[in-house]
């Protein structure tokens, strides 16, 4: 057997090993590096920098979410029909990486074009990043509840995982400003783009499918987009969960785009003190991660929701007070809580939503959940758009001015301090309402429906 073939007719059996589970959550660095990256200063750079107005950067921000939204259920639900001898996932991940790093790359190094153009460059590039990072991403996503099937599995096999996505969240917003600032915006696009394309690389080692009865093959390749979708959307412990997912999405967006505004108007900083605006909430997430896990183990996932989003909205109204960068560093301090809490709960309640799907239909739907749950939670990229467009705006912002009103900095201090905790007070109701109240199960979930 060649090692081409090895790799291909690869199969997990039980429980991931170790170096599976650290290869597999590796995949987590490179995927939140761009994602982070692009929402936290992709505004910023073509409004701010290149001088776009920023109500075309809007539209363009609109078009890019339902896009990526239109997307997830498409990708997520043929994934979950088709059935190669690499598997139903791997080939997604294996054939968009290359496209995947390419586009994040051109975001960042656009030719020389009047606004219009600019538009243009943007709308094209970011379409094939679309596609290529639903491709990869879902799929990676849709693979976590197959491989870890216990409770102690997921949350201990999401620890290292959202680790690195922290890494990557820190380099992809914090580090980010010292990049550009360094070696421009294309030398930042270039060399977080080969970063990745590494990181990716190493994750196909844990990237391992599990067998499945050719019956219940056949029974999902049978069901098409219009059934999975009205299956998916009746179920109402999916339907409460992905709203407040969505909210909370929103009030990340919100935050990340507003944030670099904040600092050069609101609190007087320079570019590169975004970086000590973003790098706490990080930091302090990094150890957060594991006391949510073993919350997550204890409590479950509904209540551990609920006061992952008190901490993380009460947490962002700190934003209100400081005058100073030093001053907001420390409140990020706080908000990196909320959102360890966040990274750790969200998909071990959505695996549970799927385990809850499989005992009702005997059938795995990973991908079509991950697609509509990346459906509606794209919606915070409008979101994100609509609010921090319409607070600039109200607040007198004018694109590349040199000086702006003092009802900047108020506008500024409102759109992530104020903003973020009534859009996570709306999630706390959502989940509320979330229906699955035990935990996750304690023993395997079966590979196979009956």
């Amino acid at each position: 057997m060649t090692s081409l073939a090895g790799l291909r007719d690869r199969r997990l059996v039980g429980a991931p090993t170790r170096t599976q589970a650290v290869a597999y959550g590796a995949s987590a660095f490179p995927a939140n590096l761009m994602l982070q990256t692009f929402s936290a200063f992709v505004v910023f750079f073509y409004v701010d920098r290149l001088g776009v107005p920023a109500g075309w950067v809007a539209g363009a921000m609109v078009a890019h979410g339902i896009l990526n939204a239109v997307l997830n259920p498409l990708v997520g639900a043929a994934s979950d029909r088709r059935r190669t001898r690499w598997g139903r996932r791997v080939p997604w991940i294996v054939l968009g990486i290359v496209p995947l790093v390419v586009a994040f790359a051109l975001v960042w190094m656009p030719p020389p074009l009047p606004p219009a153009g600019l538009v243009v460059w943007f709308l094209l590039v970011v379409a094939v990043f679309d596609v290529a990072y639903v491709a990869v991403v879902l799929n990676v996503s849709a693979l976590f509840p197959e491989i870890f099937r216990t409770t102690a599995e997921r949350a201990r096999g999401n620890a290292p995982r959202q680790l690195f996505a922290l890494v990557g969240m820190i380099l992809g917003t914090a580090g980010a400003p010292l990049l550009y600032d360094a070696i421009g915006w294309t030398g930042m696009g270039v060399a977080l783009a080969v970063v990745c394309a590494a990181f990716f690389a190493w994750s196909l080692l844990g990237m391992v499918e599990r067998d499945a009865d050719d019956a219940v093959r056949a029974r999902e390749s049978a069901v098409g987009l219009r059934d999975q979708l009205r299956y998916t959307f009746a179920n109402r412990a999916f339907v409460t969960y992905v709203l407040g997912s969505l909210l909370l999405q929103s009030t990340t967006a919100v935050l990340l785009a507003g944030i670099p505004f904040y600092v050069k108007y609101t609190v007087g900083g320079a570019d590169a003190d975004a970086t000590l605006l973003l790098a706490p909430i990080f930091v302090a997430a990094i150890p957060a991660i594991w006391g949510w896990s073993w919350v997550v183990r204890r409590l479950g996932p509904r209540t551990t929701m609920l006061a992952v989003v008190a901490v993380y909205g009460l947490a962002t109204c700190l934003y209100l007070l400081p005058t100073t960068v030093l001053g907001a560093a420390a409140a990020g301090i706080a908000v990196g809580l909320g959102v360890a809490g966040l990274m750790q709960v969200l998909e071990v309640a959505l695996a549970q939503v799927i385990d809850d799907d499989e005992g009702r239909t005997g059938l795995r739907r990973e991908g079509m959940y991950f697609g509509a749950n990346g459906f509606v939670v794209r919606g915070s990229v409008v979101v994100q758009a609509v609010v921090v467009a319409g607070a600039l705006a109200a607040s007198g912002y004018v694109e590349g001015a040199s000086t702006q009103v003092p009802e900047v900095a108020t506008g500024i201090r409102m759109l992530i301090g104020g903003v973020p905790v009534v859009l996570a007070a709306l999630a706390f109701v959502c989940f509320w309402l979330y229906p699955l109240r035990s935990a996750v199960p304690s023993t395997p979930v079966p590979a196979v429906g009956p």
